[in-house]
């Protein structure tokens, strides 16, 4: 008989751990990474359908995309058929494509779930010559995340226990149709069988570990994708209750596009282009890094290089030009994070991006961060308040509140916890394993 391991399917980062009864054991599945227990939320197809995960996806894309050549080739895309009237007739559509392009990376696959059911889902892209849907690009990732974990363990794995957020969606037909994609991505890459918890009781199970005694705990789980809340009575596996579970659709990626909506749109020609319908679409795409690729057109490239020749910012255009041709669109992002994550230990931060025609330089401070981010921190702790209100219990009867997930630890939200609970009861679990373990330790119980 194969393993059953716990599996963290996060937005920005995953891991996979076993219980044994008595210790919980991280897999090393990302060699490449500088801490192997966590392995990047991130996909990367290359035209002759291999595919990558975590960090060697990342290298290889900056291998193989990065000031490229390219050659765009005109195809038929379809047709439209269109009748009105006494009027009857049939358009072909062509596109231009990219005939020399190598891959495609993908980010945030997890966020594609929060986007299920109604006018505005996300049903899948098209990658080459085949159609990925929502659950064909998370079976790959599983796919590729379970054969690790297998060559680390040295024997197959049957069964998992996933970690999902306390909501996919507030509709509860769209969040039953996220968890059943989620289900059929986890059978599809072999799992056999597949079973769900919630992913801030995933990490109330690895704190409770730590317990002689019982406690009431608040499990703030803030990752890349989404915020969830859990408040439970541990210490006594016998007397285990959940009070009340809550969440929102709110984390590290919005704080990201936040930071270049707020202060980067500037270097990219904002103020200038406000008359140009067709170069202020370009430059309010900047924000959705996924996006940008996709803008890398013929008829792109000659708005932009009319724009210059016509003396319209011409400095700033050719940096919005370079950011989408030369493939630095993922370079940019990774910088924004990386000065997010910065501010989460010092004053102030630089975001820096350099290159062909590019030479961004931005000094950004805590206290701008924190302006930016200011309707989301009300919003984040109105659902705090909401989800201790349905528990029953005043804060002051509230033991500990355990921050676990990438975004907690931003001092904006650890003071915000001090200031309703008390400074002495907040404390720090481990960041980007708590919730693995604890989906481990359930799958092994």
């Amino acid at each position: 008989m194969g393993y059953r391991v716990g599996l963290d399917f996060g937005t920005s980062n995953s891991g996979v751990a076993v219980y044994d009864g008595s210790q919980v054991r991280l897999l090393p599945i990302d060699r490449h990474n500088s801490m192997p227990e966590v392995v990047k939320t991130i996909l990367y197809i290359t035209r002759d359908d291999q595919y990558f995960i975590g960090q060697e996806a990342i290298e290889l894309y900056y291998q193989h995309n990065v000031n490229r050549v390219r050659r765009y080739v005109k195809k038929w895309a379809g047709e439209i058929d269109y009748r009105g009237a006494d009027l009857h007739y049939v358009r072909d559509i062509y596109v231009f494509v990219d005939e020399l392009k190598p891959g495609r990376l993908l980010q945030y696959l997890k966020t594609a779930l929060r986007k299920t059911g109604g006018q505005q889902a996300y049903q899948g892209t098209q990658i080459f010559d085949r159609y990925y849907r929502v659950v064909d690009l998370i079976q790959t990732y599983l796919t590729a995340l379970k054969q690790r974990a297998e060559d680390v363990l040295g024997d197959r794995i049957d069964g998992v226990t996933l970690g999902r957020p306390v909501h996919f969606s507030d509709n509860p037909e769209h969040d039953r149709q996220a968890e059943e994609i989620l289900r059929q991505a986890a059978v599809g890459a072999g799992f056999q069988q597949v079973e769900f918890e919630l992913e801030p009781v995933a990490a109330a199970l690895y704190y409770e570990q730590s317990l002689d005694h019982p406690e009431n705990v608040l499990i703030f789980d803030f990752g890349g994708g989404t915020l969830d809340i859990a408040i439970m009575r541990l210490g006594d596996p016998r007397r285990r209750q959940i009070y009340a579970s809550g969440g929102i659709g709110v984390a590290g990626s919005d704080f990201d596009r936040a930071i270049i909506q707020q202060r980067l749109l500037p270097y990219f020609g904002l103020e200038q282009v406000l008359h140009r319908p067709e170069l202020l679409e370009l430059v309010q795409a900047v924000p959705d890094w996924v996006s940008l690729p996709e803008l890398s057109t013929p008829q792109n490239r000659h708005h932009l290089e009319q724009a210059i020749g016509e003396g319209i910012a011409p400095a700033r255009l050719k940096t919005l030009q370079s950011l989408i041709f030369n493939d630095l669109a993922f370079s940019f992002y990774d910088q924004v994070e990386a000065a997010k994550i910065a501010l989460s230990s010092q004053e102030a931060a630089v975001i820096e991006l350099r290159g062909p025609g590019v030479n961004l330089w931005e000094l950004y401070t805590r206290w701008q961060f924190e302006k930016d981010i200011l309707v989301y921190r009300q919003q984040i702790e109105a659902v705090l308040l909401r989800t201790v209100a349905d528990s029953g219990l005043e804060p002051e009867q509230i033991d500990a509140v355990v921050k676990t997930g990438g975004s907690s630890n931003i001092p904006a939200f650890t003071a915000m916890l001090g200031r309703i609970f008390g400074v002495e009861k907040v404390k720090a679990s481990n960041v980007f394993s708590s919730v693995t373990s604890g989906l481990a330790i359930r799958a092994g119980r």
